[in-house]
């Protein structure tokens, strides 16, 4: 139970609504700024507009997946008011305060790092990652299957970097008949791959496979699919780019050589935000009873 804890949401898109709800449920006090378009509000929960005032009253900020971006601007999809993270903002924070997010650039690292706030990426969190790349690959097979005009079954399908993402992809096409081919970093990689039935070759490798491709599905976010690769790729490949922006596409180049190429970070809010709500929400109650109990404040 969360009883006593003063929870506030700032932002966020449908996702968030299972956390807050959850939150309600689990019986803390919330207040939320940048909900005013959300048409049936939770019994329990106070919707506010941000200010210094709300943040001073948080035992915990639960921001956005992408918390903010380098000026402090707020993804508020549910909102009509535009929300900016200031400075102002965080230093009226309490400094038992806990601050959580998906994933944090270095604006809100930086300031979370100067008020000596204890900050949570929860999409850090191996059991979140694992569970958020189910809808990840659903979204992907949705949009590989929108763009193109031939199956998945019998096709050929790559799959670059076999981290948590990678790996539940390579799984379902597989499950879908497709001849999966994934590039790997590391030789323990390349061993389960070869393990799990798929056709493993390392990354520096690639131009020699790319002819090979139908659908590329990349996780890797540097860049890895460059115009040499590209140049050769057949004119059919989809590339969809699941790695955070700007991805590992060089776009310019695949646009003008008339490949589709995909850019789909965040698919599970896009896809499947239900679902996707109550993996984040999961995670944030354990962790903020955990952070709780390990300060002996219950």
């Amino acid at each position: 139970m969360l009883t006593g804890i003063r929870i506030v949401f700032l932002g966020g898109d449908a996702r968030q609504i299972e956390v807050i709800r959850k939150c309600v449920e689990m019986d803390a006090t919330v207040s939320a700024a940048g909900f005013d378009k959300w048409d049936a509000p939770s019994p329990g929960v106070s919707l506010e507009h941000m200010s210094a005032e709300l943040l001073s009253r948080a035992d915990v900020l639960v921001l956005p997946t992408v918390g903010c971006d380098d000026e402090g601007n707020i993804n508020a999809l549910l909102s009509t008011e535009r929300l900016q993270l200031l400075e102002e903002h965080i230093a009226a924070l309490p400094p038992s305060c806990m601050v959580y997010t998906g994933m944090a650039k270095s604006y809100l690292r930086g300031l979370c790092d100067k008020y000596s706030l204890k900050l949570v990426e929860l999409l850090s969190r191996d059991d979140v990652a694992i569970y958020n790349s189910i809808p990840t690959a659903e979204g992907a097979l949705v949009m590989a299957i929108q763009n193109t005009d031939f199956t998945i079954h019998g096709s050929t399908s790559m799959v670059l970097g076999m981290g948590r993402t990678g790996f539940t992809m390579a799984r379902v096409l597989q499950g879908l008949g497709s001849n999966v081919k994934v590039g790997v970093r590391k030789q323990e990689h390349y061993a389960r791959a070869e393990e799990m039935g798929w056709k493993p070759f390392m990354t520096g490798e690639l131009v020699a496979h790319a002819p090979e491709a139908d659908l590329i599905f990349n996780t890797i976010p540097s860049m890895i699919i460059t115009a040499q690769v590209l140049s050769r790729l057949p004119r059919h490949c989809v590339i969809i780019d699941l790695a955070s922006a700007p991805g590992g596409c060089d776009f310019r180049y695949a646009e003008k050589r008339g490949i589709k190429a995909m850019l789909a970070p965040g698919l599970p809010g896009v896809v499947a935000p239900k679902s996707a709500g109550i993996i984040m929400a999961g995670a944030l109650v354990q962790s903020i009873s955990d952070e709780t109990f390990n300060r002996g404040d219950v």
